[in-house]
């Protein structure tokens, strides 16, 4: 492309912004342009659950410092969103009224927390987490409660339970599938962290579906009545049910959809002008075969770095060892691999406190879960990233330890 070419950026959070400073930094002197639909700059999002709940720091959640786009040229359209795409003329609506141009379109516009019909969502102190203002929401309220009602028991419900018992309060985690983490973790991980809240004065029920979340009679929250007609008294529920992908503008424009923007191996839509990158891309993992959708960080990083060689003229497939992370007070969760689908699990415990889980599918190690021992984490990444076949049988041989397996033989 050349200094003539405009690049829009659907999508202003960490997936997008790299888009921008990856084409910088490999060349590309046209016009970049990215479109959010927040105030202010582009910011971490993994912080929010965890300690800016705790500290309230804003400034730290930047990803770049505010003089980082007037240098880079990089216009930042705040504020605003993409309405729609007119793939044959090149162009996207504004949420403003205004139309842009392009000649390359990049969809980075992420996910949305899943909304449950739920009788009493609309009460006072019921809250989600996704956004800087929705933390800012949290911490505001959070101070005159006494008992928070988390409902779902994934990472996000998990990682506020954990802040809300340091801040003192009285914590319920409700959970509806039979163990917590259950679509991104093993069962002895699922346990272990079970245990872990538990011991950390949290109430876990597991299991557990919210039917209705009770009115105080002044518009307030009382509580929730489960499905099996239990009640639990609490004055905040954090709703945390997961997410789901924004592909709306992209089906309306003839994108093929399959569970997120369905891409190819360097992340092209079914139009070569149009890429899609982070939690709103399907792709197939080259390593299992699958058709995922990956909710990470590293992830759209990375898949933010395939799309801007591609755009710059250094295509190359995407090819790289999923990592994942938690941070759940004093533990820290770390996944290298995909891990869902395992149908073997070697766990080894080498101190208090401490985990690792040697995820295998039909004998090949295909993902290691780890709490607090980020020596095997990482170790974890760089075997799966040789792409040599690490069996169970190899791993047993030297007791599964990852450092003695990737040795060379004498």
């Amino acid at each position: 492309m050349t200094s003539d070419n405009v690049v829009v950026i659907a999508g202003t959070g960490q997936g997008g912004l790299q888009v921008a400073a990856s084409l910088r930094q490999d060349g590309f002197e046209g016009r970049i342009v990215m479109v959010g639909e927040e105030p202010g700059l582009p910011y971490q999002r993994p912080p929010l659950s965890k300690t800016y709940l705790k500290e309230g720091d804003a400034s730290r959640l930047l990803l770049r410092a505010p003089d980082f786009f007037e240098t880079q040229s990089i216009e930042l359209i705040e504020e605003t969103r993409i309405t729609s795409i007119d793939r044959k003329a090149k162009t996207v609506a504004l949420s403003n009224g205004d139309t842009l141009g392009y000649d390359y379109l990049v969809l980075a516009v992420g996910t949305r927390n899943r909304k449950l019909p739920l009788e009493g969502a609309g009460l006072e102190n019921v809250v989600e987490m996704r956004t800087l203002a929705h933390a800012n929401d949290i911490r505001e309220r959070i101070g005159g409660c006494r008992h928070v009602i988390v409902i779902g028991g994934g990472f996000i419900g998990l990682e506020f339970a954990a802040v809300a018992r340091a801040l003192g309060l009285e914590v319920t985690v409700l959970e509806a599938m039979p163990r917590l983490m259950g679509r991104v973790v093993s069962p002895a991980v699922s346990e272990f962290f079970l245990k872990a809240h538990r011991e950390n004065g949290v109430e876990v029920k597991q299991g557990a579906m919210a039917a209705r979340i009770l009115d105080d009679g002044t518009g307030k929250v009382a509580g929730v009545e489960l499905k099996d007609g239990r009640t639990i008294d609490g004055d905040m529920v954090l709703v945390a049910a997961g997410v789901v992908p924004n592909v709306e503008i992209a089906a309306e424009a003839g994108l093929e959809i399959d569970n997120g923007v369905v891409v190819d191996a360097i992340m092209l839509t079914s139009d070569p002008a149009i890429s899609a990158i982070g939690d709103c891309a399907s792709f197939i993992h080259a390593r299992s075969g699958r058709r995922v959708r990956l909710e990470s960080v590293q992830n759209a990083v990375d898949q933010a770095k395939c799309v801007a060689a591609h755009i710059v003229g250094r295509p190359a497939p995407y090819d790289v060892v999923p990592w994942f992370w938690s941070d759940q007070g004093p533990l820290k969760l770390q996944i290298a691999g995909l891990t869902d689908d395992a149908d073997d699990v070697v766990v080894r415990e080498p101190g208090p406190g401490r985990l690792s889980a040697y995820c295998f599918r039909k004998g090949e190690l295909i993902g290691v879960e780890t709490v607090n021992v980020p020596a095997d984490h990482m170790m974890a990444r760089r075997l799966l990233a040789s792409g040599t076949p690490v069996t169970r049988a190899a791993l047993e041989a030297v007791d599964f330890n990852l450092k003695a397996a990737a040795q060379p033989a004498a």
